[in-house]
């Protein structure tokens, strides 16, 4: 009862979270991506390649690319368009522009184990392995669907589609010039290689990581959380194949492998986690990588 005369009243007054109802312009750009699948990074990313002359932060990371989950409706109004806003939100067909962040599943898994201790949503001594049986069954994740429901959701309506771009969280920790070249097209603005240099090291995962020591309890999304689990963790890719069960990892890639594969992340005694797919696929025109 308190629960919902809480809500009622944020709600009310316009300061519950817009998420789902968020009101939406047409010239918006969402970052989408499943949870720990690199979009905070990638907010970065752009934040400075769109603000060179104010380097990203935490303290003003709402301000540049706010966060649908964490702000308001009536916030998110005031943010002077056009809007650059992340989201994890299952496919919307009110997003005309969407830039979509991937990132194999296995690693998606143990991140999120690690968030949601930090978050305090699983305990401690919450066995690894029940907890991928929970991500693949959909048990953690109500509000966006399992890892493939949500990815699939976006491939299947706008892959090959000239507004929306699909970002491989492995390809940005590869080659960042080079992804960050492709977000430069796809917005339509100059590719300045200065520019892109100065925003791959203002947003490398040292400089985040020192940012949130000094700004995590300001941050909305850390503010109050434990601080002995960092939330930026490693950003790097492939650690799944030293922390997961072999028959973890069989869950992963039984319940999801077409998809996964379809996308770059082939089975662990198939192929390497950083291959691109060749041929086939493409997004807008660009051949390989997808």
């Amino acid at each position: 009862m308190f629960y919902g005369a809480k809500f009622a009243v944020r709600n009310g007054l316009g300061l519950d979270p817009a998420g789902r109802n968020l009101a939406v312009f047409p010239d918006d750009t969402f970052i989408v991506s499943y949870p720990r699948s690199g979009n905070t990074w990638t907010r970065f990313l752009l934040a400075n390649l769109l603000h060179p002359a104010e380097p990203a932060t935490f303290l003003n990371i709402e301000r540049m690319v706010p966060d649908a989950e964490a702000q308001s409706n009536r916030y998110l109004k005031k943010v002077s368009r056009p809007r650059f806003i992340k989201t994890h939100e299952y496919f919307d067909h009110r997003y005309e522009n969407v830039i979509y962040v991937v990132r194999d599943p296995r690693d998606v898994v143990v991140s999120y184990y690690h968030f949601q201790r930090k978050y305090a949503h699983v305990p401690d001594n919450y066995p690894l392995r029940s907890y991928v049986q929970d991500f693949v069954s959909g048990r953690i994740s109500n509000h966006w669907g399992t890892w493939a429901e949500n990815v699939g959701s976006w491939i299947g309506a706008r892959l090959d589609t000239p507004r929306f771009l699909l970002l491989r969280y492995e390809d940005l920790v590869s080659q960042p010039t080079t992804e960050l070249e492709r977000v430069c097209n796809f917005l339509r603005i100059a590719t300045v290689p200065s520019l892109i240099a100065q925003t791959v090291e203002r947003s490398s995962a040292q400089q985040m990581k020192e940012l949130e020591k000094k700004q995590g309890e300001q941050w909305v999304s850390t503010k109050g959380k434990r601080s002995d689990i960092p939330f930026v963790r490693s950003a790097s890719s492939g650690g799944w194949r030293t922390i997961l069960m072999p028959d973890s990892v069989g869950d992963l890639e039984a319940a999801w492998r077409a998809l996964m594969s379809r996308l770059g992340y082939h089975s662990a005694r198939n192929a390497k986690l950083d291959v691109a797919p060749r041929g086939g696929l493409t997004v807008n025109g660009t051949r390989g990588h997808i």
